[in-house]
């Protein structure tokens, strides 16, 4: 019971993440595992990068049936993104061991504040008069970005993401979410695969109840965030993010 409860608690921060923000449910899901189960660190990152799968693509499927999801420029940022995270991770083999994993806390943390105090206000027009070619130039330099610092620090390419199509791109903040997700879902599948692969299954039950939990929060906070208004949306995700940031926090010092 104490299991399912964590689980079902852990789903819900990783979901509303996803649904709202493009999160990844890695920066919710491993914390809570480790600390009130007792997983082992691989162990819990593999269970959420596989509740990220269908709660990114179920999150991206209503992006996209709301018209809030750039999938042509998404996939050149996805390759590229996957390609440099190889690059990244290989380049931080090479140097002596830090730990940066609080990167991506703080990142959701200060992220949430900024769309509380400085809303995403960029329309769709705006965004669509960027030309094509420049804006896959644009994806692919990105995705350099994103990539690298994911595979070098290992968290927070959904928090980097949002950051980059909405600050750097221009993008609206709908079609921000439902680009991230619509990535994520693929990166994620990538990462729980090789994690599966190399440390074998994790404990099942554990891994059903957050993949459950995960994907019914993803469907609802994404379902509400199609349907919203700019102002309104901004302001929810802000929340959703300094919420789960300051959670994260208290999760990790307690380890």
């Amino acid at each position: 019971m104490f299991q399912f409860v964590i689980c079902f608690i852990a789903g819900i921060g990783a979901g509303l993440g996803t649904g709202f923000a493009g999160m990844s449910a890695a920066a919710v899901i491993s914390p809570m595992l480790i600390t009130f189960l007792g997983l082992p660190a691989y162990e819990a990152v593999g269970i959420a990068l596989a509740s990220d799968v269908l709660a990114s693509a179920v999150s991206a499927y209503t992006y996209g049936k709301n018209k809030n999801l750039d999938i042509k420029n998404g996939l050149v940022m996805m390759i590229t993104v996957l390609l440099f995270t190889l690059f990244g991770s290989w380049v931080a083999s090479l140097l002596p061991n830090t730990t940066m994993g609080s990167f991506s806390v703080f990142m959701t943390l200060l992220l949430g504040i900024k769309f509380i105090v400085k809303p995403v206000m960029t329309t769709k027009e705006a965004m669509t008069a960027v030309s094509g070619k420049k804006r896959v130039i644009q994806s692919i330099i990105c995705g350099m970005m994103v990539g690298f610092i994911c595979g070098f620090i290992g968290a927070g390419g959904g928090m980097m993401m949002l950051l980059i199509l909405t600050s750097v791109l221009g993008y609206e903040l709908k079609t921000a979410v439902g680009t991230s997700v619509f990535i994520m879902t693929f990166t994620a599948l990538t990462g729980s695969v090789s994690h599966f692969a190399i440390g074998g299954m994790p404990d099942l039950k554990c891994l059903l109840f957050c993949i459950a939990s995960t994907l019914l929060w993803a469907r609802v906070a994404a379902k509400f965030a199609n349907k919203a208004s700019a102002v309104t949306l901004n302001r929810a995700t802000g929340v959703v993010l300094a919420v789960l940031g300051v959670a994260i926090l208290a999760v990790n010092y307690l380890q």
